[in-house]
């Protein structure tokens, strides 16, 4: 009895390694690696007033919850499908807490100094959103990318109105490659262009 116990341990393994894209009843391709939700939409609209119209994207998020049930913090990678450029943005969604835009967001990555992203000069909004904030610029975006891509986690620090001390959550960076390489071919897939 131990003996095939073991021989299912192997097998096991291999089905979950041979995970595959599938698409999702919202008309999306998705594909879960390790921490990440990696998405594309089934259709290309370069008209769109969002992001969302002719992008891919990948995020992870916090465990903690809003009362809406969405995760507080965010770091989503977007995959602009019309001209390739990867951006990256997080989102601050509490419910009693206010990012004071007066004070830079930091990332901080194990053995590195951290990367302060103030508003208004790294940080900024797009589209239609309040809570989304983009890295404004592209060099130290791609930095951050590179960064994201060689560790297993950062730690997201937010100033919050109100409080000295800003809000530090972990989020984890496993799956950024694999989300990346998810984007990249799954970006032209379309039922509709």
């Amino acid at each position: 009895m131990r003996r095939s116990g073991f021989a299912l341990v192997p097998l096991l393994f291999c089905v979950s390694a041979a995970a595959q894209p599938f698409q999702h009843s919202s008309g999306e391709y998705r594909e879960y690696n390790r921490d990440w939700l990696a998405a594309c939409p089934n259709f290309i609209d370069e008209e769109a007033n969002s992001w969302y119209g002719y992008s891919c994207f990948a995020s992870t998020a916090s465990q903690e919850m809003n009362s809406a049930n969405l995760p507080v913090y965010k770091l989503t990678m977007v995959l602009n499908r019309l001209d390739g450029a990867t951006d990256i943005a997080i989102t601050v969604a509490a419910d009693k807490l206010s990012y004071d835009q007066s004070r830079p967001i930091q990332l901080k990555f194990t053995n590195l100094p951290p990367i302060a992203l103030k508003m208004g000069t790294s940080l900024e909004i797009r589209d239609n959103t309040i809570n989304q904030f983009f890295i404004a610029d592209e060099a130290l975006s791609a930095t951050v990318l590179e960064h994201m891509k060689e560790r297993n986690a950062l730690i997201l620090s937010v100033p919050v109105v109100g409080q000295i001390r800003p809000v530090e959550t972990r989020l984890s960076t496993q799956g950024v490659l694999a989300s990346l390489d998810f984007m990249s071919t799954h970006a032209r897939k379309v039922a509709q262009y």
